[in-house]
């Protein structure tokens, strides 16, 4: 088991975060020894490892508490049968009524489909499947660059535009939007 946790932010400081992070990988390391052992979609040279988590930024327009998703940590899950972006919330939720639903949620500039889950040790989380099975990866080596590749591609400050996107109507006649204000 090797756990990586990125430095805390102002968002939540490191210990609201690492034992959460901890158990999850716990709780996964325990599930390939015993749920998974013998299942033929294994890839035996990965282990269970979680990679990157952080805490997510409020996302704009949680005003109110009612609606706001609990705080979360998102990061990456590698096990020998898949490799996951999870949404690990920072307070065990012991309900399991989102089981199987799924709810889109911003991680860095983009927005993904993360499927609700369960587990009695860790309680609701969700999860937004990179890879299932893994066996394109020769070894662990390899599956956790992917894994920092995919979480550095999604924390990259998002591109700045350079110019303005073309009107409808440039667009389809394939001008730019300079040309097409012209024309």
């Amino acid at each position: 088991m090797s756990l990586h946790i990125q430095r805390p932010t102002k968002a939540a400081p490191l210990s609201a975060y690492a034992h959460r992070v901890a158990a999850l990988e716990a709780l996964f390391t325990t599930i390939a020894h015993t749920r998974m052992a013998g299942v033929p979609v294994l890839n035996r040279a990965l282990q269970v490892q979680a990679l990157g988590f952080e805490p997510l930024p409020p996302q704009e327009g949680d005003a109110t508490a009612a609606t706001a998703p609990a705080p979360a940590a998102v990061g990456i899950l590698i096990t020998p049968w898949f490799m996951n972006l999870v949404r690990l919330p920072l307070q065990a939720e012991p309900t399991a009524q989102g089981v199987g639903r799924s709810q889109r949620h911003a991680v860095g500039h983009g927005v993904f489909d993360f499927i609700g889950a369960h587990e009695p040790a860790i309680g609701a989380y969700s999860a937004c499947s990179l890879f299932s099975p893994v066996f394109e990866f020769a070894d662990q080596a390899a599956a956790r660059a992917t894994a920092q590749a995919v979480l550095a591609t999604l924390r990259a400050a998002a591109p700045q535009a350079s110019e303005p996107p073309p009107a409808r109507r440039a667009f389809l006649l394939g001008r730019s939007a300079a040309r097409g204000a012209a024309a």
